[in-house]
């Protein structure tokens, strides 16, 4: 049964990756691997809390954690391919380049998909999750569902089928796992003919899953067959629908009883799901869909129409009753059911009165009553955390440079709310480049210095989520203070303030320049402790993968030998966890690249024992790395 612990640790595994890992990856596995290693380091607050929590309502959080673990995995196998050096072929021609590229692409696609699903499905009543992690799922799920959008429309179907097998197979166990029957030889042979791409598809996800072939063959047998019986496959849907609306859709189009022989007119159905309307709605192109589908595309942050690629002047939509009504008269006429209208969820903006309320609480937050600020800035707080749409209309409203000047103000609670409000609305990456545009930089930095606990705290993820932006990163980095108090509150802050402080400062140290203002800031300090702090969960895993990304710099590097940081390290290839230990030999060996005084510094520590049972017992990574430092170490020996 996989464990709270497991998932940990393949987020471990995964976020360690670096540029330096997939040097000899190609474009775009590289860029793909490096984008979704960086979402899922943002998910070990996430299992940190569900680990902490425990069991909880057992039955219901096992499963999810067993689909999370599935899509993590999944994750781990397709970064693997970016780090795996490249088998030796003959050269290449466009063509196979284009087919490798599109195999990738399909596999990316599975497995983002596959991890926003179980994200989608986080059962919040089983864990005591934060409003602060909530807002990092919500993050990452967003950014998955673009990432998907950019790779083009999904398989929905082969995707189902195989994340269906994956879930018995957990279900079942292995001891009650049987072979599956093999479809006879002559029709095998006929579905490779007529069903190649399907076969291709279901191959490279498959693979992708840990799938066995027996899996495979009974995935392609079932969809060919159920294409067979249907006549044409379903259609893919857009890369911005999630499983749950996915299943909301499917459900209702199974209420549509239509023959094989009656033809949908095309007018009828919905560019985006090619299904029968049932709801539709009109945009301000004049374009009509289906209201959920539109619904969605537009939650996902997306402005333009999706047929005609025209920007959406408003978010308006209006229902369009005479198709509705036409729709519902061939049905008649054909004798099929007519399809159910759904039910309006609240979130879409035809009513004009979320607009005028959100438009009177932005005007609070400028009123000369510090109770109507302080009131309006909780509420706008609240809303920017429930939906896309509030965080758009808000934007819109003018709210961001009204929370900014509201980040000065000398009641604490009032800045807590507003740099609460900013992060929530940065969230929507829109939202980011208008946040900075405001001037929130400087006033953000001096409420991480000197504001509350949890003002400082949420000051320092808001850092974070304006740094995903490699612009931002510059810009954070290079503005007078910011790096000094994010190493500050790495110091001395509160348990989350800490591990907020060291997520900011990690990402923001990707960029080359803020390496060596982190080490003139004092960082190695806090991170030469956490080595050593058992108490907080995570500590020394935070303090390692900061270290992992300083070393590469040549000032940082000689820095973090002059803090004393070699003998912490042998002591965690002692005694640390798998993940501890493969980490501190790669850190190793890059401070001793090159290096024969640090070189020679481990052999006096007595590291190769250590490094010789991680060589033998290590991940494989682990085992690379402490191979090539005792090569190091022979030599030093003949010389």
């Amino acid at each position: 049964m996989a464990t709270a612990e497991a998932a940990a640790e393949i987020v471990r595994e995964i976020a360690a990756v670096g540029a330096a890992d997939l040097a000899a990856a190609a474009e775009p596995l590289r860029a793909d691997c490096l984008r979704l290693a960086r979402k899922v380091s943002l998910l070990s607050h996430l299992v940190a809390e569900v680990t902490e929590a425990g069991e909880g309502d057992a039955a219901p959080a096992a499963a999810w954690v067993c689909e999370l673990v599935r899509a993590l995995e999944a994750a781990r196998r397709f970064v693997a391919l970016g780090r795996a050096p490249p088998a030796p072929t003959a050269a290449a021609g466009a063509s196979d380049q284009d087919a490798i590229c599109n195999n990738i692409a399909l596999q990316f696609k599975y497995v983002t998909w596959q991890l926003q699903v179980a994200l989608a499905n986080l059962p919040h009543s089983c864990f005591r999750i934060s409003d602060e992690v909530q807002e990092e799922v919500d993050l990452v799920r967003t950014q998955l569902r673009r990432e998907m959008e950019k790779k083009g429309a999904l398989d929905v179907t082969v995707f189902t089928k195989v994340h269906d097998i994956l879930a018995q197979i957990d279900n079942a166990g292995p001891q009650s796992q049987q072979p599956h029957q093999q479809p006879e030889q002559s029709q095998v042979g006929k579905f490779s003919k007529d069903h190649l791409e399907l076969q291709n598809a279901v191959l490279l996800v498959s693979e992708i899953s840990g799938l066995s072939k027996s899996d495979m063959t009974k995935i392609t047998s079932e969809l060919i067959e159920g294409l067979g019986n249907v006549g044409t496959p379903d259609p893919p849907k857009p890369a911005n629908i999630d499983s749950k609306e996915g299943d909301e859709t499917k459900s209702s189009s199974e209420e549509v009883k239509k023959p094989d022989s009656v033809a949908i007119p095309e007018d009828f159905r919905c560019p985006i799901s090619l299904e029968l309307m049932r709801d539709p709605v009109i945009v301000s192109t004049g374009q009509t869909y289906e209201r959920a589908f539109i619904q969605r595309w537009i939650d996902c942050g997306n402005r333009t129409c999706p047929k005609t690629q025209q920007k959406l002047q408003n978010l308006t939509l209006t229902p369009n009753y005479v198709l509705r009504s036409l729709i519902m008269q061939w049905c008649e006429e054909k004798g099929i059911e007519p399809p159910s209208r759904s039910k309006c969820d609240g979130s879409s903006l035809e009513v004009g009165g979320n607009r005028l309320a959100i438009e009177a609480l932005v005007r609070n937050l400028s009123s000369s009553s510090l109770d109507e600020r302080k009131s309006a800035a909780a509420e706008i707080r609240s809303l920017a955390k429930k939906s896309t749409d509030n965080r758009i209309l808000l934007a819109e409203s003018s709210a961001i440079p009204a929370l900014v000047k509201l980040l000065s103000s000398k009641d604490q609670k009032t800045q807590e709310h507003a740099v609460t409000g900013l992060l929530n609305l940065s969230i929507y990456d829109q939202n980011k480049e208008l946040i900075v545009v405001a001037g929130a930089i400087v006033p953000i930095i001096q409420v991480l210095r000197t504001g509350s606990m949890e003002a400082r705290e949420n000051a320092a993820a808001a850092i974070f989520s304006l740094s995903l932006i490699d612009d931002n990163k510059i810009m954070i980095g290079s503005t007078p203070g910011a790096i000094e108090a994010l190493v500050e509150l790495l110091h001395s802050g509160s348990s989350r303030g800490k591990k907020d402080a060291a997520t900011a400062l990690f990402n923001l140290c990707i960029c080359q320049a803020n390496k060596v203002r982190a080490v003139r800031a004092g960082i190695l300090v806090p991170l030469m402790r956490m080595l050593q702090d058992s108490s907080r969960s995570g500590a020394i895993d935070e303090a390692l993968t900061i270290l992992s990304v300083l070393v590469s710099h040549h000032e940082c590097k000689t820095a973090i030998s002059k803090a004393h940081a070699i003998p912490f390290l042998i002591d965690l290839l002692r005694s640390g966890q798998a993940r501890n230990k493969e980490n501190a030999a790669a850190i190793l060996l890059a401070l001793c690249k090159k290096d024969a005084e640090n070189l020679a510094c481990i052999g006096r520590l007595g590291a190769q024992i250590p490094l010789t049972e991680l060589a033998k017992t290590g991940t494989d990574r682990a085992k690379r790395k402490a191979t090539s430092l005792l090569e190091h170490l022979s030599k030093l020996q003949v010389l």
